[in-house]
């Protein structure tokens, strides 16, 4: 493996307006004062390509992103924080507005999301990863319509990993990923017994399954039954959106260079730590 392994990164790239509130809104008509809002890049796939970066790691983001302003801006602040981007044209921009409130308590928001992409944007994503040391195909039509097409025989299988997010065990557009996937991360969000959430996933395929606690750290479970568990680390919270990508990121950049689960495991939980602290999915977008 080279000093600095090739990795494509597909799925989404927002562009979005966050809104700091001091409760959640109630489901009646009323007016509430923001804390304070702010607009920023968002997206699962952009969040993992700028701690990759920031790790030194040489990364490749694939993303659907619209001609309008708001693809121009994600592009070019995604560019300056040392992200390669890839666009796939698409109709608009996906955006969102994330309503949050202190505790983690987040609504999201969804005002636009990508168009089809074409089946030579497909192509063109499948040839990049078949290159590639290593691929996170993230949840999105775009990431499901790259696994179809990478289900040809004649593909090479680059291993790949998957970010299941608050995966339940049975919702089937999550399955594709789940048995294309060498490792799996999710975090418990939709399930009281992780341990067995994990178990079933490596019952489909991958070596490893990794979910994330929130604030009680994160587990990991491997093939032949090893588990693992870390603590998060303390930090000064000022926004947890991202933190899962950064976690993952984290430990991708530590795996890479072949460290052992158990230490890419607590590089993945510092990374964890440099999204909490800014305002934004990464530190470099602070400038």
């Amino acid at each position: 493996m080279s000093s600095s392994p090739r990795v494509v990164v597909c799925g989404p790239a927002s562009w979005n307006h966050l809104i700091a509130l001091d409760h959640l809104p109630a489901p009646v008509p009323h007016m509430q004062f923001a804390r304070r809002s702010w607009h920023t890049v968002g997206g699962t796939s952009a969040g993992k390509a700028l701690h990759l970066a920031g790790l030194g790691v040489d990364v490749r983001l694939w993303a659907q992103v619209g001609a309008e302003e708001d693809g121009t801006r994600l592009k070019e602040w995604l560019r300056r924080a040392g992200v390669v981007v890839e666009a796939i044209a698409s109709e608009q921009t996906e955006r969102h507005v994330n309503l949050m409130a202190d505790g983690g308590g987040r609504v999201s928001l969804y005002v636009s999301t990508p168009s089809a992409p074409s089946a030579d944007a497909v192509g063109a994503v499948v040839g990049a990863i078949a290159a590639a040391d290593l691929a996170v195909v993230d949840l999105s039509e775009l990431g499901r319509m790259v696994l179809e097409a990478m289900s040809m025989p004649s593909v090479p299988q680059t291993p790949l990993w998957m970010d299941l997010h608050d995966y339940d065990g049975s919702t089937a557009f999550h399955e594709p990923f789940v048995r294309a996937a060498e490792g799996v991360f999710m975090n418990d969000d939709a399930t009281d017994d992780p341990w067995r959430l994990m178990a079933s996933c490596l019952e489909r395929g991958p070596r490893l399954a990794v979910c994330t606690l929130g604030a009680k750290g994160a587990i990991a479970l491997e093939a032949d039954g090893t588990r693992h568990e870390v603590a998060a680390v303390p930090a000064m919270v000022v926004d947890t959106n991202g933190a899962g990508d950064a976690f993952m990121a984290g430990f991708l950049a530590a795996r890479l260079r072949t460290e052992s689960v158990a230490v890419a495991l607590r590089a993945a939980a510092e990374q964890a730590r440099v999204a909490i602290e800014t305002e934004h999915l990464h530190p470099a977008l602070d400038r």
